[in-house]
């Protein structure tokens, strides 16, 4: 599956063409298993509905790559204090706390290009973009799974050498960026019946 570019601004429509033509399925055949999409429409939104075939006990992490062209005036809204792990480095580890601030960095807030480059995992199912007068919702469910979003804020941070800006707000399946740091509970698991299912949602709606 591709990942896909979504400015906040775009209307529905558009929306829904730059995503796929509705109704068709998309199918990826893996050796360990077999992932298939389809992508449609329901009242406003842009739905996504995901169909994961593997054997029984099969852990997976899986996350909408939504890469976003934003303005430093952009902010991200979560509700409630959700709780959130922040990957301060490269690396696998992370800090606890709650959204919107955790370790002193403000995950909401986008700004200018500051020099740094932080992910984060935010253990709810829904998300708000919003930039100027546009706002984009995200959100995700999957019944028996573990559901998060994934942020990643890069400001100017990333790579040493060549940095750019890059913000990235991914509806997920499973708690942890790598699969193979996860703890029990932190990724997805196929259930007996061999197949897990999960739905992505997506709006975009524009102040008037």
């Amino acid at each position: 599956m591709r990942a896909h570019r979504a400015r906040a601004a775009r209307p529905r429509g558009r929306l829904v063409a730059a995503l796929a033509k509705g109704g068709e399925e998309d199918v990826a055949e893996c050796p360990d298993f077999r992932l298939a999409r389809r992508i449609g429409e329901r009242g406003d939104a842009v739905v996504a509905d995901y169909t994961l075939a593997a054997e029984p006990g099969y852990r997976f992490v899986w996350a909408a790559h939504a890469l976003l062209d934003l303005s430093p005036a952009a902010r991200i809204d979560v509700v409630g204090p959700a709780v959130t792990r922040l990957y301060p480095d490269e690396g696998d580890r992370w800090l606890a706390g709650n959204w919107p601030s955790v370790d002193g960095v403000p995950l909401e807030r986008l700004g200018p290009d500051d020099g740094s480059a932080v992910g984060a995992v935010v253990l709810t199912s829904r998300v708000s973009v919003h930039d100027g007068a546009d706002t984009l919702h995200l959100s995700v469910e999957a019944d028996g799974q573990p559901v998060a979003v994934a942020l990643w804020r890069n400001l100017g941070g990333f790579p040493q050498g060549a940095p750019y800006r890059s913000i990235g707000v991914e509806p997920m399946l499973g708690r942890v960026f790598d699969r193979a740091a996860a703890d029990d509970g932190d990724t997805a698991v196929v259930p007996p019946a061999g197949g897990v299912t999960w739905r992505l949602t997506v709006t975009a709606t524009r102040r008037t």
